[in-house]
């Protein structure tokens, strides 16, 4: 029975379920990841977007590492969230291309603690660029931007995301293969 199996083996099984959903459940679960992440991000617009963000969304983007269809729903999800950006078109393509990375990277990461670490890196880097890029501002606030936004994606992908993770491993409630 699932619920008996160890946590190494209920990952492993979980990993194996294909990244584009194939079965109902799967697709419904990618759907509701999608529309969560966008529903928060809009709803939390003031502080999902700009040089100073905690986009709370974010803390969804651990789980790829126990979930792979997880991952089409959040690359949907931040495209349909990026579409309300004060960055345009340009974070609805490159923003979302950053979370769909990072999904990807994500779930191949060796352990649970290390899940958060991907979208923390690959947004605090990609984000400050396309701010930077878009804002005009001097290559020299590159730095400071891309703490800013690590800073954020570090309380939203470990305050919040890392935690999430943890329950869904003690819960098991996501469908399965």
């Amino acid at each position: 029975m699932r619920e008996n199996l160890p946590e190494e083996e209920y990952v492993r099984r979980q990993r194996r379920i294909p990244i584009l959903p194939r079965r109902p459940a799967h697709l419904a679960a990618a759907a509701l990841i999608a529309g969560a992440y966008w529903a928060v991000t809009v709803v939390l617009a003031p502080i999902s977007y700009g040089p100073v963000q905690v986009r709370v969304s974010e803390a969804l983007t651990t789980l790829p590492y126990l979930y792979p269809p997880s991952i089409i729903g959040l690359w949907i999800g931040a495209a349909a969230a990026n579409l309300t950006s004060p960055f345009g078109l340009v974070d609805v393509v490159f923003g979302s291309s950053l979370t769909l990375l990072a999904a990807l990277v994500t779930r191949h990461m060796p352990r649970p603690y290390l899940a958060p670490l991907p979208p923390v890196v690959i947004n605090a880097l990609g984000v400050a660029v396309i701010i930077t890029a878009v804002q005009n501002l001097p290559l020299s606030t590159l730095p400071a931007t891309a703490a800013l936004i690590g800073l954020g994606q570090l309380i939203a992908c470990y305050g919040l995301g890392y935690p999430l993770l943890r329950i869904l491993l003690r819960v098991r409630s996501l469908p399965t293969q």
